[in-house]
């Protein structure tokens, strides 16, 4: 197949890239440089820089006719959503629309929407957390991942688009953007192989649903076969503390790290963990890498970057 990644030199979208051309497909990439990296970019992918938002994006869709789109691309912070929800809106709904609109107009047999979990949610008071719990996002960029949702279901019910979001739990792993707030694993991760320290907002009480990159990207090629209309949440099911980090990465590396605690900020979820039930079921999917694992995984990874 011929298939689009929008985002494809950021940290999920170029694992999956790398993945997609392994299993022997055509990949275009999408994407702006704002938060990937050109050295991410699969030598394989035919690559345009551009925003998602532009007009310019329909001539592409004109030109390569794509089978299906996974679109990734997105404002990643919710530290910048909230400074800037007019941002966040242009990038996350205008530009995801604009992207929508044309996989409609050009036939695109199906769109896969990289949508949040972490942020959907807010403070739920069920945990694990399904997809029927009532969202009431606490950020912009949660706002504005749940408007896309709903157009996707617009364009599904009315024009008969083919789709499905998949609702991410907190990724990390090999190539994750680590400015802002992006990534407490990695920035972690990245300080104590740089032997720079780190701090722990609050007490380290604050849970999160922890997941390898590797298990997205299975997540995210199981669901090219499904023809299931709606979301989907992709985590581990499992709550593990910010303190719980802290510690697999030290007992990773056989030593302590430098940090401190800071101030809690505010307006942050104290706990998020996402229920899997219905990706074991429609994508027979759950996730094989173990926060321990994936921790070595991330500093071997690091450790060889820093080499370089």
């Amino acid at each position: 197949m011929k298939i689009l990644v929008t985002g494809g030199a950021g940290f999920i979208a170029s694992n999956l890239v790398d993945k997609l051309i392994e299993a022997g497909h055509q990949v275009v990439i999408i994407d702006d440089l704002s938060t990937g990296l050109k050295e991410y970019i699969n030598p394989q992918a035919h690559f345009y820089q551009m925003d998602i938002a532009a007009p310019k994006v329909e001539e592409i869709f004109a030109l390569q006719k794509f089978d299906l789109v996974f679109h990734l691309a997105a404002q990643i912070s919710v530290i910048k959503s909230v400074e800037n929800p007019e941002l966040d809106n242009r990038i996350n709904v205008l530009g995801g629309l604009n992207i929508l609109a044309c996989c409609w107009k050009h036939q695109v047999k199906k769109i896969i929407f990289v949508s949040t979990g972490g942020a959907l949610y807010g403070e739920a008071e069920v945990i694990p957390t399904s997809e029927d719990y009532p969202a009431w996002p606490l950020s912009p960029y949660g706002i504005h991942k749940l408007t896309f949702e709903k157009y996707l279901n617009y364009y599904s019910v009315v024009f008969g688009q083919a789709y499905t979001a998949l609702r991410l739990a907190n990724v990390y792993g090999p190539r994750q953007y680590k400015g802002g707030e992006c990534g407490v694993v990695s920035i972690f991760i990245d300080n104590a192989v740089n032997d720079r320290e780190s701090i722990i907002n609050g007490d380290g009480s604050k849970t999160r649903d922890f997941i390898y990159v590797s298990d997205v990207v299975e997540a995210l090629m199981k669901t090219i076969g499904t023809d299931y209309a709606g979301a989907i949440n992709i985590g581990t099911g499992i709550e593990k503390s910010v303190n719980d980090v802290v510690l697999a990465i030290e007992l990773a590396l056989g030593k302590s790290i430098k940090k401190k605690n800071g101030p809690a900020k505010a307006g942050e979820q104290k706990r998020s963990c996402l229920d899997i039930k219905k990706a074991k079921e429609i994508l027979n999917w759950e996730s094989q890498v173990m926060l321990d694992d994936g921790i070595r995984k991330t500093i071997a990874w690091s450790k060889a970057k820093l080499d370089k």
